[in-house]
């Protein structure tokens, strides 16, 4: 396993989530969509199984497709990420690095896909929502905090199950398909329960990668990009897998 290896499989994961992630939002959002109102729950279940495909694809690189992942299992203390690839810094820059564009390609795909829907005439800030999360209410301290415990949530049960599968702690550990499965239904079970205050980013790359191609992209009506906001998908999501993987050494061990 190489670096470059890690990074074609870990960019080519985010990108499946994302394209797949945020494509469901813009059928739920965008008119002229055959999918135009389906709702929440058909959004939570979107990104789950956006995240069961991102996993599958990218298992070579131990599926982390979330920097808050790669984070949580470095603050494991976890000696790998997969066999042949120290926990370092450079590994570390490799996989957020792949997964930021991965994040960044996903979302131009999904732009492709629905460029005549994003063409139509519609409220810009759903269009900026297709692509990025924002708070129902606007509290930066609480924002940050609904980021950080669903993060946590999120990578705590999956260091619990990878040290319940085996030794790799990883989304997909010796689970094979079933292994993402699992993670697509904790994602669909995040989204539920803890994603009304600020659509649950949970994923930086997911937030940051998106918001970006949304500012670089030719979007006909389309507003800012809320940069104001975007920390917070950042910041909270980085902080709760933070929190997780040093919670594992006690919580788990």
């Amino acid at each position: 396993m190489t670096l470059a290896t890690i990074f074609l499989s870990e960019a080519v994961g985010t990108a499946m989530l994302v394209l797949m992630g945020c494509g469901c939002v813009a059928a739920n959002l965008l008119p002229k969509s055959k999918g135009q109102g389906s709702g929440f729950l058909f959004v939570n279940w979107g990104w789950g199984l956006a995240v069961f495909a991102g996993v599958l694809v990218s298992t070579n690189s131990g599926a982390h497709i979330n920097p808050a992942v790669t984070l949580g299992i470095a603050a494991s203390g976890a000696d790998q990420y997969v066999p042949g690839i120290p926990v370092d810094f450079a590994s570390t820059a490799v996989y957020i690095g792949a997964q930021l564009v991965g994040g960044i390609l996903g979302a131009m795909l999904m732009y492709v896909a629905y460029k005549r829907q994003f063409d139509q005439d519609t409220d810009p800030s759903f269009k900026l929502g297709v692509f990025s999360t924002a708070p129902e209410v606007r509290s930066p301290i609480w924002n940050v905090l609904t980021e950080v415990i669903g993060t946590f949530v999120l990578v705590f049960v999956v260091l619990a199950a990878g040290k319940y599968t085996g030794e790799n702690p990883t989304p997909a550990a010796n689970l094979g398909w079933l292994g993402a499965l699992g993670v697509a239904l904790l994602v669909v079970g995040i989204g539920i329960t803890l994603g009304g205050p600020t659509g649950y980013a949970i994923n930086p790359a997911r937030d940051l990668g998106p918001r970006i191609a949304h500012f670089l992209l030719p979007i006909p009506g389309k507003r800012d990009s809320d940069w104001g906001y975007s920390w917070i998908p950042v910041v909270g999501p980085i902080l709760g897998g933070l929190l997780a993987g040093v919670a594992s050494n006690f919580l788990l061990a």
